[in-house]
């Protein structure tokens, strides 16, 4: 959290000196474990700010702060959107995110893993639609800063992800369940109006599709070169 409120603020004074625009790339996890589905930008979220991923959410949280501080107080150019789930080529195969970890223990054989009984829901968003959208946002007038939700409001189960991924790829890998960690969001999925009335914007890429390009990418490379080094203690 300290790290994300110390550079937030750094590149608001920057860019209050340089009259430079600055993008907030905020996030779903604003939203903590919502009770409100979909997740509009005017609900305020449920997040539990002693939980095991507070510093995420919260460091978040009060960057979108100091952003429309700098904003209403000293006139500074800003844009915040709340980007949802996103995926695609050249995703870091060990970046511990749900796509990249189902993919890559897919095409070793490795079974894939689920925290729970995959009944929670995510919304995932090809990169390339997620870059159109930051774009669209950050050519957008002035007087609207957001924030904008910006994610696909398609919505799967991860047990549903896990199937079409050893379809897609072909694998014989078995789903296998582990205990679900504190706090996972329940349910995720982005309510997408303003973007589609603000920016005329909405994303394209359908899932499967979206997989099929990220799994061929994943196909591509030596796995192994972007393996983490292990620890030398």
């Amino acid at each position: 959290m300290k790290t994300s409120v110390l550079g937030a603020i750094h590149v608001l004074g920057m860019a209050k000196r340089c009259r430079a625009k600055v993008l907030q790339a905020s996030t779903s996890e604003i939203y903590g474990d919502p009770e409100v589905h979909p997740q509009p930008e005017t609900y305020r979220g449920a997040v539990n700010t002693i939980g095991p991923r507070a510093c995420y959410d919260e460091g978040k949280r009060a960057a979108e702060t100091l952003v429309m501080d700098y904003h209403r107080m000293n006139g500074v150019n800003v844009r915040i959107v709340r980007i949802f789930n996103t995926y695609g080529p050249r995703m870091h195969p060990f970046d511990g995110r749900v796509i990249s970890n189902f993919i890559r223990q897919a095409l070793y054989g490795e079974d894939l893993t689920i925290f729970g009984d995959g009944s929670q829901t995510r919304s995932f968003c090809y990169r390339d639609d997620l870059v159109e959208g930051m774009l669209r946002m950050m050519d957008a007038p002035d007087d609207f800063p957001g924030p904008v939700n910006l994610g696909n409001p398609g919505e799967f189960t991860i047990k549903e992800l896990a199937e079409v991924v050893i379809e897609l790829t072909g694998s014989r890998s078995r789903i296998v369940y582990h205990p679900r960690p504190a706090d996972d969001p329940e349910r995720r999925k982005p309510d997408i109006t303003l973007a589609r009335t603000r920016l005329g914007w909405e994303p394209k890429v359908p899932l499967r599709e979206g997989l099929r390009r990220t799994i061929e990418w994943f196909r591509s490379i030596d796995m192994a070169h972007y393996r983490p080094p292990t620890p030398n203690y």
